[in-house]
């Protein structure tokens, strides 16, 4: 798996720690830094597919995914504990802002803030694809300030509120809190064959084309309810999953160490004693040589056969029979 290592990211989770404390701050920015509220006023949230959207690129997305693949440890059980009590939370807040919609719409001119929530949009997309062209853009906590500054009309104001607001905006948190849920049930799954960093510039893309819609409504384009922006996402999904990674090693790989090295010694001890019982046997003794065994001692140059043969039939001269090799002229013919 291909570990993020997005700055921005980086930053975030020195100043958080743990990978629980991470997760909840990634799910939770949505809400404190405005783009949650300024989509519900923007009117994103009015159908079913602006519902999924919203959940699945504002409160999950690519930065819940990494920190669920490549930061949170422990079993599937302890990170789904962790994500429902992270959801107990984000899923109750979204409600109350979502409530509080309506009165911020009085409050509002609603055509000049759509603009500034579809700037708010691209700005998430543009840090989350790029660090380097992030450095220079604004906050979108700025950015919704400007836009509640440009916008803001306080002859409008009404405190009302709208049951559809609430429903769809606590239908938007519970998606994203079910989108990181399926990850961390998928986990051992995905690990080490999703590619973070295609996923995270794939969902800044779709992230940008959730905002197309906002920002050219004046000019009438791209006005659909067609799902796009998961289209995208869902193409992307494709394009960063390997199925033929081998994924990260399970820790019961670990496991099998002691049954290599156990039979390794076994075959070590094994040998150890084939050699003492070598070592232990009795040196053998001393027998008879075969038959076919040479006799000891120095052979006769010529065989017994040979000599009887060379003297004419008759056998071997015994020992006193005076030597051949002697300065005798009558036994030295060669002479």
């Amino acid at each position: 798996m291909s570990t993020s290592r997005h700055p921005v990211a980086l930053r975030l989770e020195q100043q958080v720690g743990s990978a629980t404390k991470l997760l909840a701050t990634v799910m939770a920015l949505p809400l404190v830094d405005g783009i949650f509220p300024a989509l519900v006023v923007a009117g994103v949230l009015g159908s079913a597919t602006g519902v999924v959207e919203t959940g699945i690129l504002i409160f999950g997305g690519s930065a819940t995914a990494a920190v669920i693949l490549a930061e949170m440890d422990g079993s599937r059980r302890e990170m789904a504990t962790s994500i429902l009590l992270i959801g107990a939370v984000i899923i109750p807040v979204a409600a109350v802002e979502a409530a509080l919609a309506p009165t911020l719409q009085g409050l509002l001119n609603l055509p000049v803030f759509e603009r500034f929530a579809g700037l708010v949009i691209l700005t998430v997309a543009a840090k989350t694809a790029s660090s380097e062209v992030g450095e220079y853009l604004p906050s979108p906590g700025v950015i919704i300030g400007l836009g509640l500054v440009a916008s803001f009309n306080p002859s409008g104001f009404v405190l009302r509120t709208s049951t559809e607001y609430v429903v769809n905006g606590t239908a938007a948190a519970a998606v994203g809190v079910a989108f990181a849920l399926s990850i961390a049930l998928l986990s051992p799954h995905l690990r080490g064959r999703v590619d973070i960093d295609r996923f995270r510039f794939g969902s800044a893309v779709a992230l940008g084309v959730l905002a197309l819609p906002i920002l050219l409504g004046p000019f009438d384009l791209m006005q659909t309810d067609a799902p796009v922006a998961l289209a995208v996402l869902a193409v992307t999904t494709l394009f960063a999953y390997d199925p033929n990674s081998g994924g990260v090693q399970s820790p019961t790989g670990d496991d099998d160490a002691p049954d290599d090295d156990e039979s390794t010694d076994e075959g070590a001890d094994e040998g150890d004693e084939d050699a003492t019982e070598a070592s232990e046997e009795p040196a053998e003794s001393p027998s008879e040589p075969p038959l076919d065994a040479p006799p000891e001692g120095p052979s006769p140059i010529v065989d017994d056969d040979v000599a009887v043969l060379a003297n004419g039939g008759e056998g071997r001269e015994t020992d006193d029979d005076p030597d051949p090799f002697t300065d005798d002229d009558s036994r030295a013919p060669w002479l």
